[in-house]
């Protein structure tokens, strides 16, 4: 790769870097598993690079590959040798109702609990701001679906949330 290449892909890597790790944070709820993902991602990226043109939209090419890696690891699950519970051996404390933090804390526990192709539409719909086409094209299916997952993950969360917190659907449509 040339250098001014490399220069490039590092200072995209350094700008965009923790903001794909929050976005796999809250497709898998898991931090550790979300860096790696990235980075996964990222090493991908690194061998496109070079074909990349200058109006290809970098950032929704990462997202789907960070999606996609998602989607392999969950297919390649069985294969590990380590065996996730879904309980801890102690509860976690309960967040307070009028902090920002725990209502924050409960949306994120809340969308572990979604399907993965609800989590991801909502995800990218609301935390990563996309409109509908962006999200059809990251998700690889039409915009009626998108809209349906939307819907059907949102009830989710109202249903798994309650009158914890304010789950809106109202958004501008771009």
């Amino acid at each position: 790769m040339r250098v001014e290449a490399e220069r490039e892909y590092g200072d995209y890597v350094e700008a965009r870097a923790a903001r794909l790790v929050r976005f796999a944070y809250l497709l898998c709820g898991d931090w550790h598993r979300a860096e790696d993902t990235v980075q996964n991602a990222l090493t991908k990226l690194y061998l496109a690079w070079p074909r990349l043109t200058r109006t290809t939209a970098v950032d929704a090419y990462v997202r789907r590959i960070v999606l996609r890696v998602l989607a392999d690891e969950g297919r390649l699950a069985r294969f590990r040798r380590e065996r996730p519970h879904d309980t801890l051996p102690e509860p976690p404390a309960a967040p307070d109702a009028t902090d920002t933090l725990g209502e924050r804390i409960a949306v994120i526990e809340a969308l572990r609990l979604l399907p993965p192709r609800q989590r991801a539409a909502v995800v990218l719909r609301f935390w990563e701001d996309q409109s509908i086409e962006q999200v059809a094209e990251a998700l690889g299916c039409s915009i009626g679906t998108v809209k349906s997952q939307t819907t059907r993950g949102l009830q989710a969360l109202r249903g798994l949330l309650g009158d914890r917190v304010s789950v809106s659907s109202e958004r501008s449509e771009r």
